[in-house]
């Protein structure tokens, strides 16, 4: 039996762009508590946005996660013995973490450069449309799809 939701937590804005979208990225590139570590790696990736796409790098950061972003998922749901994977819709703040997530394990799984540099390479790619992140969104969609004969199962 499950007790009650967790309390959502506030979290504050970035010191930069003064932007939650930013401070959130900042907060799922940190690893074993070092934030000003993953803020350094955030706002050197978009110093490297900037001088590439002579953009506000922060324009180009959310068309990224709108981009990268997926709006149907699968869950999975056990009915009578058998588990279905039903689809479902992704909220729009889980969506933004997931987007979010895959950048950054795209990122963490590319070899050779400094991370910001394959933060930035990831952020561009999925400002165009293409790379590893779009390619996860696809799939995700590709999944719930073909699972939408159980789209009947939602609860």
């Amino acid at each position: 039996m499950r007790r009650r939701a967790a309390p959502k937590r506030k979290i504050l804005p970035d010191a930069r762009f003064k932007n939650l979208l930013v401070a959130k990225m900042v907060n799922v590139i940190m690893s074993q508590g070092k934030k000003s570590t993953a803020e350094g790696i955030v706002y050197s990736a978009f110093d490297i946005i900037k001088e590439k796409t002579q953009k506000s790098p922060l324009e180009v950061f959310k068309q990224a996660i709108d981009n990268a972003r997926p709006l149907l998922e699968t869950k999975s749901r056990r009915v009578g013995g058998a588990t279905y994977q039903v689809p479902v819709e992704v909220k729009a703040d889980r969506g933004n973490v997931l987007a979010m997530r895959w950048i950054r394990t795209a990122a963490r799984e590319k070899k050779g450069q400094p991370m910001q540099v394959k933060l930035a390479q990831e952020i561009l790619d999925a400002f165009k449309k293409e790379g590893a992140v779009i390619k996860k969104r696809e799939d995700v969609h590709k999944m719930a799809e073909s699972n939408r004969a159980f789209a009947h199962y939602r609860w």
